[in-house]
């Protein structure tokens, strides 16, 4: 097992591109959910000024 996660000397660069990678797609994740509760507040707003 410590052999893998060694990743033959060269694990520093591979567990770091997986944790970058990790960590974009989570800030993509949380941007895309918290600009879609954005869009549904101003959705709501505009539909209760018109009645």
């Amino acid at each position: 097992m410590s052999d893998f996660l060694a990743m033959g000397g060269y694990a520093v660069w591979v567990w770091s591109a997986w944790g970058i990678s990790a960590a974009a797609l989570i800030g993509l994740v949380v941007t895309a959910l918290a600009e879609r509760r954005a869009a549904a507040e101003r959705l709501r707003r505009l539909e209760n000024d018109e009645a």
